[in-house]
């Protein structure tokens, strides 16, 4: 620790915590007027530490001259089309504040939701294609919903610029885990380059922060594009617990569904229990039970035999080194099922769930995998009889 992060560091409490913040606003504002016109894309989940970064960015854009807003800054949230709805409902609220903000006040800030393909949705591939319910050990989901979608933007913009900055709000004292994530792609400079994606710069302005300085930075100052950080505020409280950060890479995939109290997709089976959609419940929102309940049950049938197919969907049967057989995708009858359960879910809750769209190709692929077993069927029947 150096310069002015060594100083903070031997000031009383209140004071370090301003004069980190004084650092992070300098670094801020010096690396935005730097000579060049890449512009920067902020990573926003909508939990606290993205929210910071964004008011940050967006204070300074306010601060500064006209003359001098010169880079647009894209603050971009990633829908996955299976959030919390609460979680996806406040991203919703907040971006939509962002953006009648700067075009008030003439800022070059874009607010954008970026989402998956419906063909590579959630409950497309959990029921069109059969994929089981995802776990640790086979995580198909957050490529798809989540690094994917947000990637393609990154990239479209890169193809326009040639470079673009990437601000995430990454802390080291978040975990043992994200301290050494961090570690891994610090290179001394304020700069990182972003492992997956060419001509993507990482800067992680909060990355020195601890918990207790982004709350109270976060309770003491209202937003700059107007309202209050209250809704996010009781957003945790009643969930219990913290976002799914914003994912870019596959390095970052372990920190999408922990064992900890996050709020993301509430059909994610990669955790044990959904604790806050449990707190949720528990808070009054209790229309959540039924998701709740639905999501438990995903992730009881995954491992059932009688609810597997024996071969892969490229007709490979799988066994392990170890001997251990590994079962392929949902049969058709288990996904016929999960989606009647779904559209009764709909019924019960009132709340739109899966779109038409993502219904017409599971549809689809369910009459080429029907016709693709009929097809197999035939053929073993004359190679069976060619043997007689």
């Amino acid at each position: 620790m150096t310069g002015r992060a060594a100083d903070a560091a031997a000031l009383p409490m209140e004071e370090a915590s301003a004069a980190k913040f004084e650092t992070i606003r300098a670094d801020l504002l010096d690396e935005y007027r730097a000579h060049h016109a890449a512009p920067w894309i902020v990573g926003y989940s909508g939990g606290k530490d993205s929210t910071l970064v964004a008011h940050l960015v967006f204070e300074m854009l306010m601060q500064l001259p006209p003359s001098q807003r010169r880079r647009p800054v894209h603050v971009v949230a990633n829908d996955t089309l299976v959030e919390s709805p609460l979680v996806v409902q406040h991203i919703a609220e907040s971006l939509g504040e962002i953006a009648n903000a700067a075009c008030a006040f003439g800022l070059p800030a874009i607010a954008t939701i970026t989402r998956p393909d419906a063909a590579q949705s959630f409950w497309v591939n959990l029921i069109g294609r059969g994929y089981p319910s995802p776990n640790r050990s086979f995580r198909w989901c957050t490529d798809r919903l989540k690094i994917q979608p947000t990637s393609r933007y990154i990239e479209s913009q890169v193809d326009e610029a040639g470079q673009v900055i990437l601000l995430l709000g990454v802390r080291r004292s978040e975990s043992t885990a994200r301290a050494a994530s961090v570690g891994r792609y610090d290179n001394g400079g304020r700069l990182n380059r972003h492992s997956d994606l060419i001509g993507c710069m990482v800067y992680r302005p909060i990355v020195e922060l601890d918990t207790d300085d982004v709350w109270e930075f976060l309770a003491l100052n209202q937003p700059p594009w107007g309202g209050s950080h209250r809704k996010l505020i009781d957003l945790y409280r009643d969930a219990g617990g913290g976002e799914c950060p914003v994912v870019t890479q596959k390095s970052d995939v372990p920190s999408c569904g922990t064992s900890s109290a996050r709020f993301g997709c509430w059909t994610c089976t990669v955790v044990e229990k959904d604790r806050s959609l449990e707190g949720f419940v528990e808070a009054g929102f209790t229309e959540f039970g039924p998701l709740l309940d639905f999501r438990d049950w995903l992730a009881s049938i995954r491992n059932d035999p009688e609810r597997r197919q024996a071969r892969r969907r490229d007709g490979r049967i799988t066994v392990t080194n170890g001997g251990k057989f590994v079962p392929g995708p949902f049969t058709m009858q288990t996904r016929s099922e999960i989606l009647d359960r779904l559209h009764g879910l709909e019924e019960a809750t009132g709340q739109s769930l899966i779109a038409q769209e993502e219904i017409d190709l599971i549809r689809k692929i369910w009459a080429q995998d029907i016709a693709a077993q009929v097809h197999a069927k035939s053929m073993k029947v004359r190679e069976i009889g060619k043997g007689m």
